[in-house]
């Protein structure tokens, strides 16, 4: 019994260990902000994520090449956030006046419209549904980027995202 007890927490060490090795492509146009943004997500102003599942955009007052932020309460402590700025192609639906597409959620997903692209909110990973039609970008030999997600901190009451 004793064995089996070992066993099985030497499988799940190890489980957890490759997990944490598993490394994705630093994407190249990855926007900074030049400082934290504070919210208070159980305020009234930040509704949508006073429950977990609940998401929003944020538009940072700052100047950056960022296009905006979504925020996501994945549990009643844990969040994330992701840029709006479409990882892969970003600038491929600029108009005559510099406009630009941003990532729009259709829960459980985000959408690149522009490029017919999915991400996994719940993780930020590309879903390619049917190769060669989903996204319109070429996936073959290309480094195909997940969603730009900043680091989050939330002690309960503030949730800071950063770089």
């Amino acid at each position: 019994m004793k064995h089996a007890k070992l066993h099985l927490l030497i499988l799940i060490a190890l489980l957890a260990l490759l997990q944490g090795c598993q490394k994705y492509p630093q994407n190249p146009i990855r926007p900074v902000l030049p400082y934290p943004i504070t919210i208070y997500p159980n305020s009234m102003q930040y509704y949508d994520l006073n429950f977990i599942s609940g998401w929003m955009y944020i538009t940072a007052d700052v100047e950056s090449t960022s296009r905006g932020i979504i925020v996501y309460r994945q549990s009643e402590t844990e969040f994330l956030a992701f840029d709006r700025l479409p990882p892969n192609e970003p600038d491929a639906c600029t108009d005559s006046q510099g406009n630009t597409t941003r990532l729009v959620v259709d829960f459980p997903f985000v959408v690149d419209h522009c490029n017919n692209a999915y991400y996994n909110i719940l993780n930020g990973q590309i879903i390619i549904a049917e190769p060669g039609k989903i996204p319109n970008f070429p996936t073959d030999g290309m480094v195909v980027y997940p969603l730009i997600q900043y680091h989050t901190s939330y002690d309960g009451v503030r949730l800071t995202i950063s770089n």
